[in-house]
């Protein structure tokens, strides 16, 4: 006979200490997780009048963060990956150890709601079902119901604690669907002792009709300290008496001898209730809007109340289930110091875009560092190779491995019969490149060459890629090869085996696509005739090669009115772009941002503007410009050019 959920919960929380404990003794070496900077974010509401000075005392500003050792972080990925790599720290950043004064989360409910992406494009609405690595935040879908759930955040809420300052607090928000068990967890984890409050937030809202019970209208937060010296700052807090309790406060005085008026009920006011009534929608203080149009966005206010009490400025707040950036928004306006993660493509946009219209200070967006190895060792153990994960990939491609001796590395493989050119029969060697690396103009040329002279040539060679050089676009158009093909191998790959149970249930579903480009109008410099000491610089976007619709998690109806778009107006696929006029070939740094919604440069809010001007101080010799977009699916591409001096 099955066992219940609760007779599973042992093992459920022995699982879970046993993962997270394997993952806390990798922090040290070669193994540990580490966080790659993909963008340091300089944030520029008025893109197209924006003064370099300011550029400028932002970039003093991020250096006085990195003086005092911190910049604020949003983090892409899986939540569990990026705890191991802040617990490890990194060559910038020390272990987050015991560092973090407040923890909110606000996890998936295990409601089993599908949350789809809404995409507006001009003239058209499409809905994008979540890649297999979003349904993970978004569809709240797990393979054995709710045992799965608790199994997931088990190893999660322990690497949390472990974050925790010894004042600090936790704050886990969810709903009656998974609520009380988590609270098992939690008591787990903590102690039952720790347990602080039970919160309970209610709201109004229209009912359901033939529901045939009470309107469902209250989640419930559960705070807990790590131990018993916590930070509650109740004088931050207070909200006022009501009328009516001054009145009986006065009433009930009459007679005892004590002085009424020696009683002022309104100095601080009191500490609310533990259930709050606070409206899902409104206009918030932030930024004047009322949503972002995020399914499982929480009212700001809920969070100011939660960061007020629990923290102080200066404090580190972090949230690992970051959805639509509130916990980041409030944190930056009350002066706390903040790292978020999520592993949604489409909420760490939604995220950047608010931070950034928030004029929030610089801060940093990271991925997990070689997340398709930390996938994969996660997936298949310690002992695994990056030769296994290329035999994976090529068998899922169809490929068979070459023999050993010519095939040291195990990523090679070959194809005989596809068709070809209009041809049938022909050889197909395939090169599987390793995720550790950035395929570019190098592994072309090798593959082009072993095409031409390994085990007597091929006819055509496919290279298979994780990870791509920003100019990999201009690399394929200058080597004019039609027989050199590139694909990209889909970035959850990992997660779908892991999802499906192995390479079998999964051939002949995994869909290799071709890449995502962009291309620029010649970029321009020239000299302020007014200002001999700044020049200007303009950057125009030309056309944007959206990465194949094919692999994309879209109906066919919805594809095709994707098409269309793409076809017709291909920037228009365009969500955000960024420029930094001075790239080191490391860290990118957006001193110009545009992005769609931003109402600052054009009064169009479902398309980007297509130039950039920039002023900058006067540079003798060349400039290395990097432009960088991100479409409205979360895909991103890079061009890289350098402008010869003025």
């Amino acid at each position: 006979m099955p066992k219940s959920l609760l007779e599973q919960l042992p093992e459920i929380v022995a699982n879970g200490r046993k993962q997270a404990e394997r993952m806390l003794e990798g922090l040290e070496g070669r193994q540990r997780v580490r966080l790659q900077t993909r963008e340091l974010v300089l944030p520029a509401r008025d893109a197209a009048a924006q003064d370099w000075v300011t550029g400028q005392q932002r970039q003093a500003q991020h250096a006085q963060a990195d003086a005092a050792d911190w910049t604020n972080r949003l983090i892409y990925g899986d939540n569990l990956l990026a705890m191991a790599a802040l617990l490890a720290g990194d060559d910038h950043t020390p272990s987050l150890r015991g560092k973090v004064d407040l923890i909110y989360i606000d996890p998936p409910f295990d409601s089993k709601a599908d949350y789809r992406t809404k995409v507006n494009l001009p003239g058209v609405e499409l809905e994008q079902r979540p890649t297999v690595i979003e349904q993970f935040a978004y569809s709240d879908t797990w393979s054995d119901g709710t045992a799965s759930y608790l199994a997931m955040i088990t190893p999660r809420l322990i690497l949390m604690r472990e974050l925790l300052a010894d004042t600090g607090s936790i704050y886990v928000h969810l709903d009656w669907h998974v609520g009380h068990y988590v609270k098992i967890i939690l008591d787990e984890v903590f102690g039952k002792s720790r347990l602080r409050n039970e919160i309970v937030w209610c709201y109004n809202g229209p009912g359901s009709p033939g529901m045939r019970q009470f309107n469902r209208k209250h989640d419930a937060i559960y705070w807990y300290s790590k131990t018993d010296e916590w930070q509650f700052n109740d004088q931050s807090i207070r909200t006022p008496h009501h009328e009516k309790t001054r009145e009986n406060f006065k009433i009930g005085l009459a007679g005892s001898g004590f002085v009424a008026d020696t009683y002022d009920l309104d100095a601080g006011g009191k500490i609310p209730e533990s259930w709050w009534q606070m409206a899902i929608a409104g206009r918030y203080p932030i930024d004047g809007k009322k949503r972002v149009g995020y399914d499982t966005e929480k009212p700001l206010p809920l969070l100011e109340r939660i960061i007020k009490a629990s923290s102080s400025p200066g404090n580190l707040v972090a949230d690992f289930n970051g959805g639509s950036g509130v916990t980041a928004a409030v944190a930056e306006k009350l002066g706390r110091r903040w790292v978020t993660t999520d592993i949604g493509k489409p909420s760490c946009m939604v995220m950047r875009k608010r931070l950034i219209d928030q004029d929030a200070k610089p801060f940093l967006y990271q991925a997990i560092g070689d997340y398709q190895v930390e996938a994969a060792r996660v997936h298949m153990g310690r002992d695994f190779r990056i030769g296994d994960l290329s035999q994976i990939v090529l068998s899922l491609f169809g490929a068979l491995p070459l023999p050993p001796d010519a095939n040291p590395q195990r990523n090679l493989g070959q194809i005989y019969g596809l068709e070809w050119g209009g041809q049938k029969g022909k050889k197909t060697l395939v090169l599987a490149d390793s995720p550790n690396k950035l395929t570019g103009a190098t592994t072309l040329k090798k593959a082009i060459a072993q095409r031409d002279n390994l085990l007597g040539g091929w006819d055509r060679v496919v290279v298979l890629g994780w990870n791509f050089e920003p100019s990999i676009g201009e690399t394929i158009t200058a080597l004019n090869d039609d027989r050199l093909e590139v694909l990209v191998i889909p970035p959850d790959l990992m997660d779908r085996l892991k999802k499906k149970g192995g390479i079998d249930k999964l051939r002949g579903q995994v869909r290799f696509s071709s890449l995502q480009y962009l291309t620029l109008h010649p970029t321009t410099r020239s000299p302020n005739a007014a200002n001999p000491a700044q020049e200007t610089l303009v950057v125009r976007l030309k056309n944007y090669v959206l990465l194949s619709p094919e692999a994309i998690n879209l109906d066919d109806a919805n594809r095709q009115k994707l098409q269309a778009v793409a076809n017709a107006e291909p920037l228009a696929l365009i969500e955000y772009w960024a420029v930094d006029p001075d790239y080191d070939g490391q860290v990118f740094r957006s001193v110009w941002q545009d992005y769609r919604g931003n109402t600052a440069n054009d009064a169009d809010e479902l398309r980007v503007v297509t130039q950039a001007a920039l002023t900058l101080p006067a540079k003798t010799g060349p400039r290395k410009v990097c432009v960088r977009v991100v479409d409205v699916f979360g895909f991103e591409a890079e061009v890289v050019n350098t402008v010869a001096g003025v």
